[in-house]
């Protein structure tokens, strides 16, 4: 009998190709404030707290914490301009890769830094009978996002399952060392603008959902 496993799916870069509208969204906006930010900044951020991206910047950029009123008008800038640049499509070839996980009859979950509930939202639409509400972790669940551990340790807390049996599928630095952290299996796709050396700290590297799809089909 196979036994049953936990698959920690990230969400922006692994779901949604949804990493260029926040490299467009963060990058436009931080410029309003004066906050030095390009792509490639938000790729390497990509997994924290929209908080701690932005007291990152202020401290980069003029030595100091932003203050929660800062936080607040420019995290709600970033949102409204996230929001006004359209739905993000899925990461080519991750259908296959869910329904596969789906039909092994491992569990499926979401652990995202991000508080964007329209993409959370569409997670159900977009891929129907996939995903449960429970079984979603995002940036308003936790106190510490990525890369701290604090995301994949309640996921894992709440899967039930041992540490051997759960598997973390990231496409980012930050969210690489969060799942490591918390003593876990992980696997890094490459869809964006980062390089292999950036996420090799992962367990396995692969260039394409496709690739990710092959390794599945030979551990499961």
């Amino acid at each position: 009998m196979r036994k049953q496993k936990a698959y920690f799916f990230d969400m922006d870069g692994v779901l949604f190709n949804s990493m260029p509208h926040h490299a467009i969204a963060w990058e436009e906006v931080m410029k309003r404030h004066g906050l030095p930010f390009t792509a490639y900044d938000c790729y390497l951020n990509e997994g924290r707290t929209g908080e701690s991206v932005i007291r990152e910047a202020m401290w980069k950029a003029r030595n100091r914490d932003a203050t929660p009123e800062e936080v607040k008008s420019i995290y709600a800038e970033k949102s409204a301009y996230f929001h006004q640049l359209g739905d993000a499509a899925p990461i080519e070839g991750v259908a296959a890769v869910l329904k596969h996980v789906q039909s092994c009859g491992h569990q499926i979950w979401v652990v995202t830094g991000s508080g964007q509930l329209t993409l959370i939202d569409s997670l159900q639409s977009i891929f129907p009978s996939i995903f449960q509400r429970d079984r979603i972790i995002c940036g308003l669940d936790v106190v510490h996002g990525k890369p701290n551990p604090e995301p994949y340790l309640k996921a894992w807390e709440r899967c039930g399952l041992d540490k051997t049996e759960c598997i973390v599928i990231e496409n980012a630095p930050l969210g690489i060392q969060s799942g490591k952290a918390a003593g876990l299996t992980v696997y890094a796709v490459n869809t964006g603008i980062l390089t292999r050396e950036d996420l090799a700290q992962a367990d396995c590297v692969f260039d394409s959902m496709e690739e990710l799809l092959e390794k599945l089909e030979a551990i499961d």
